[in-house]
């Protein structure tokens, strides 16, 4: 790949290394320059622009990012599509990640263009957490190390969810103890199990005597026993651990290098794993057994060597942004992949069809409305609203079978932002983002979809995504983020959102598909017959 300056007439086909403003337009790094793009720059009087010139070894950024990011996808994961050289990982599951460590190094170490960074291994997890990202550093990367990173990598990302455990809980208590503190372990362990889809099966109180605990252990019930102790377990000897071996159970290891939770010890009884709770454990904060216990719950075995190597970053005292249990239930961490909403609007009257409904002719063999809300559920898109008139049988028939919530618009005859309106009041109150995609225009697919869902980064100012041409001529669909909706819902009259967009211009980021399908609508019979003959 060469990287440098070139004369701006002499850039088409090049990569743009650097976002520059021209003659009020914007042109953002990392997009491939069209003809028209270079001799609007010219004519502009930009007299030379920093380019990258791919090679013939070379393979463009957003290539290489999906073709390793591809090999890391795996059951209750989803990968992205890629923007700007990136890929991102998500898990669709609450869970434990384990990460292939050499095999994540060994790919970082083909070429200096190609990097993945992940979550640590044994991370807990929450559905639609980013558990890893692939970034190609510059605009191409070689296309032998690309391969040889993705195959490097292949299925080193393993998610684990937390499966529906029922535990029993069995608390011991001493001469003198408070009821309060039986009280609050309970609570505490109650609402650790709840913040990993767990459940006591069981609570059990019993003295602390090795005698009275073993026959408790022996009696209970679960896929699994936690044992939280009225006194502090000091040696294999003890109360606690004793009672296990004296129920006919096992001990594997006792004590963890870890700092709230030194304590703990983990054990087998009729093939049920054990876990002897810290004294810690009556708190909400982290320590060392939540560890164990969000293994045990993903189904993963416990070993003593597994406790071993916890040491490395098991100083818990000093990590203040772990959820704690209090939480009740894991919240989605950020950064994360966005709740998308897609609002199809198929309210239009066909006006200019000469007596056709343009929305229920054949498309490719189904009916145009199907072919297009079909297209945002194969996306990633987490939910489609579709806006019809009122008592519209024909564009509800098209539909059937298909996972959409349908809204009626009754001011249909107001135009577009009355649909805008009526479709953004129908979506989901915790949605990150909204896509605005028009029902007549049938080549935008799952593909172009998700290209713009990937465009999406308000952390980064990309808050609205707008659909383009392969010449950045702009067209649809548009995504708008979060802070957009109260506008949108206040929307009026047969302008569409252009408004909006002008108003926000500096906060749109166009999304080149590579040809016309940002503009290709079917509003006349000829528009079909031309789309037809091309099709």
């Amino acid at each position: 790949m060469e990287f440098g300056p070139v004369p701006a007439r002499a850039a088409a086909g090049l990569v743009l290394a650097h976002s520059i403003r021209v003659a009020g337009r914007r042109y953002a790094k990392g997009e491939t320059l069209s003809a028209a793009d270079a001799a609007a720059l010219d004519e502009a009087g930009a007299a030379e622009v920093w380019v990258a010139r791919l090679g013939p070894g070379d393979m463009p950024e957003n290539d290489a990012a999906a073709a390793i990011a591809a090999p890391l996808d795996g059951p209750e994961l989803t990968v992205s599509a890629p923007f700007t050289g990136r890929a991102n990982v998500y898990a669709e599951a609450a869970g434990v990640l384990r990460v292939d460590s050499a095999a994540i190094g060994a790919a970082n170490a083909v070429d200096e263009a190609v990097t993945i960074a992940t979550l640590p291994d044994f991370a807990r997890v929450a559905p639609r957490q980013m558990l890893a990202t692939v970034k190609i550093i510059p605009y191409a990367a070689p296309a032998d190390a690309v391969r040889a990173a993705a195959e490097l990598a292949k299925g080193a990302l393993r998610l684990h969810p937390f499966r529906p455990l029922r535990a029993a809980l069995i608390l011991t208590r001493t001469e003198g103890m408070k009821p309060k503190l039986i009280e609050k372990g309970a609570a505490a362990l109650e609402a650790r199990l709840a913040a990993l889809g767990a459940e006591a099966a069981a609570h059990v109180e019993t003295p602390h005597e090795t005698t009275a605990l073993a026959a408790a252990l022996r009696a209970a019930a679960g896929d699994a026993v936690l044992i939280l102790g009225g006194s502090a377990t000091s040696d294999r000897r003890d109360v606690a651990p004793a009672a296990v071996v004296a129920a006919g159970g096992r001990i594997t290891r006792f004590g963890a290098p870890v700092d709230p939770g030194n304590l703990l010890f983990i054990g087998e009884l009729d093939g049920r794993p054990v876990l002897g709770l810290p004294g810690c454990a009556r708190s909400p904060r982290l320590n060392g057994a939540d560890w164990v216990l969000e293994r045990m719950i993903a189904g993963l075995d416990v070993s003593a060597a597994d406790i071993e190597e916890m040491g490395v970053g098991g100083l818990l005292k000093e990590i203040p942004s772990r959820p704690q249990p209090r939480d009740g239930k894991a919240a989605r961490a950020k950064p994360g992949r966005p709740f998308v909403s897609a609002v199809l609007l198929a309210a239009g009257s066909s006006s200019r069809m000469r007596g056709a409904d343009k929305l229920t002719e054949d498309a490719g063999g189904q009916p145009l409305i199907r072919r297009t809300t079909a297209a945002l559920i194969a996306s990633q898109a987490d939910e489609v609203v579709v806006v019809l008139r009122p008592a519209d049988e024909a564009r509800r028939a098209a539909l059937d079978g298909l996972r959409v919530r349908i809204v009626e618009n009754n001011q249909a005859v107001e135009g577009m932002g009355a649909s805008i309106r009526a479709g953004m009041a129908a979506i989901a109150p915790d949605a990150d983002c909204a896509l605005i995609a028009l029902a007549d225009m049938p080549e935008i697919g799952a593909t172009e979809v998700d290209a713009l869902i990937a465009a999406y980064d308000a952390d980064e100012g990309r808050e609205i995504i707008r659909a383009a041409t392969g010449d950045g001529a702009p067209g649809n669909p548009v995504l708008f983020g979060r802070r957009f909706f109260e506008p949108l819902r206040a929307l009026e009259g047969d302008e569409g959102a252009r408004a909006l967009l002008a108003a926000h211009a500096d906060l749109v980021r166009l999304v080149k598909f590579g040809s016309a399908a940002a503009r290709i609508d079917l509003d006349t019979p000829e528009d079909w017959a031309n789309w037809r003959a091309d099709a």
